[in-house]
Parts: structure tokens; sequence; C-alpha cells
């Protein structure tokens, strides 16, 4: 398979967010920026950003708490 293939959004954003992990800019325990927020700085649509913070949850990297927001639980390599 080639890794010239285009990928969704939400892998991509998924992607950016384990590279903040990885680079320990945000570190086990940090908060991720609320769904909204990501929203607006990444300027993607509220379904993509769910689905990047879905993602992540699979990869074992984020934990999300109801009213409480998502959690880094994980640290992840840095992808090559």
């Amino acid at each position: 398979m080639s890794n010239d293939l285009p990928r969704y959004a939400y892998v991509k954003l998924a992607d950016v967010i384990a590279a903040e992990i990885a680079s320990g800019k945000l570190p086990k325990g940090a908060a991720l920026p609320g769904e909204r927020a990501m929203t607006e700085v990444h300027g993607l649509g509220i379904g993509t950003v769910r689905r990047a913070v879905a993602e992540l949850r699979k990869r074992g990297l984020v934990a999300t708490l109801p009213a409480k927001g998502t959690y880094v639980i994980g640290s992840a390599e840095s992808p090559t």
C-alpha cells in the first residue's frame, strides 16, 4: 500500500494530536481542547473533530469523561 494515498481529515487531525502527545506538548493527564475550540482552530466540522477524538481513543491515547472532557492517558511514538 502506498503512503501517497489521501487521508481523511479526521485521521490527519488525529495524527496531529498524536504528534503533540509524542512531543510532550500534550503530556499524560493534559486535557485536550474542547470540540468546539478544535473546530475553530483546525477549521473542521464538529463531526470530523469527534471522529478524530474517537480515533485517538481507539489508539489508546486519550479517554473521554462525559461532561468533563478528554484527557491524554497514553503516549504515542512520533509518526514516520
